[in-house]
């Protein structure tokens, strides 16, 4: 079982010092994919002419902005990183950016696809465009604090983590959430990428993990090797199910989320379709077509 995380002390719009060069302000955003709402992270000593950074601004939302820009008054700005193109993480980016006259930096936009399901992926923030483009590697520093971008594709073809050397801290986005399992949705999403990123992150020993959505995640060792197992679990499930007859996204999804909110089936469908996709590339099922919400699915 997974140890979940999913009450911590906040109030919206309200600057918390979390640890010694971290601060936190959360948007009033909740909903079933954002928990509480969007964390936004401010990096940096908090006295008064320090350089901090700004980790992921939010959705466009006007109360949160005058909270961020309240937050950092006295303060300069000297970085606004973004996580990924999600509205729930960078919509805010630019007008805060040009409030504070800061550069945005984030991986490179992806372009907008189609969903297996017909639709475009509304979730991508189409107008974002960063002034650097990041790729991974790339050292971001400041009074006191040294940040790593560290590409976790998976969740989002452009999703970057950055580590803090100073607290051995990550600061994760949506890639790891201590209140739920992360959403990986086929096209932008790929749970190939996904897997290889979470073995990346657990091979890096970080104390600590910050999510945008949600509290820490302060022993972040067993709870990624939880976190892993539950989707080699979900993987090894969903063969099951092909093995016992089940040919159809629509026929599995019921079973395997039964305990799960009826709203969150249909991001559920797009978590088994990256899961099938996986498992069509590895060769270990097959498919009538490519890989697709209504796709006919067969043991190989």
């Amino acid at each position: 079982m997974i140890p979940f995380i999913r009450a911590f002390d906040f109030a919206y719009g309200r600057r918390d010092q979390v640890s010694p060069l971290i601060q936190r302000v959360v948007c009033d955003n909740p909903g079933p994919f954002t928990l509480t709402g969007t964390g936004t992270y401010i990096v940096g000593r908090p006295e008064d002419g320090a350089a901090v950074a700004v980790i992921d601004p939010g959705p466009m939302d006007t109360t949160h902005l005058q909270a961020l820009l309240a937050a950092v008054e006295g303060r300069t700005v000297s970085h606004v990183l973004v996580t990924h193109t999600h509205r729930d993480h960078s919509p805010l980016a630019r007008p805060f950016a040009d409030r504070v006259a800061a550069p945005v930096l984030a991986m490179r936009p992806p372009v907008r696809q189609v969903h297996a399901s017909g639709t475009l992926d509304e979730e991508e923030d189409a107008l974002f465009a960063p002034d650097t483009i990041l790729s991974g590697g790339e050292r971001i520093a400041g009074d006191g604090w040294t940040m790593t971008a560290m590409a976790t594709p998976g969740h989002a073809s452009n999703h970057m983590a950055f580590a803090l050397a100073e607290e051995n801290a990550l600061f994760c986005g949506d890639h790891v959430m201590g209140w739920s399992t992360t959403v990986v949705a086929p096209p932008d999403g790929n749970m190939s990428d996904y897997m290889r990123s979470l073995d990346a992150v657990i091979a890096t020993g970080f104390s600590t993990l910050w999510p945008t959505h949600g509290a820490p995640v302060t022993d972040p060792a067993p709870f990624l090797v939880a976190y892993k197992a539950h989707r080699l679990e979900r993987e090894a499930q969903i063969l099951a199910r092909i093995r016992a007859g089940d040919r159809t996204i629509a026929e599995m999804v019921p079973v395997l989320y039964a305990a799960v909110d009826q709203r969150l089936w249909p991001a559920a469908s797009l978590s088994v379709l990256a899961h099938l996709i996986k498992l069509v590339d590895e060769g270990r099922i097959s498919v009538n077509e490519p890989p697709g919400l209504g796709s006919i699915y067969a043991a190989a």
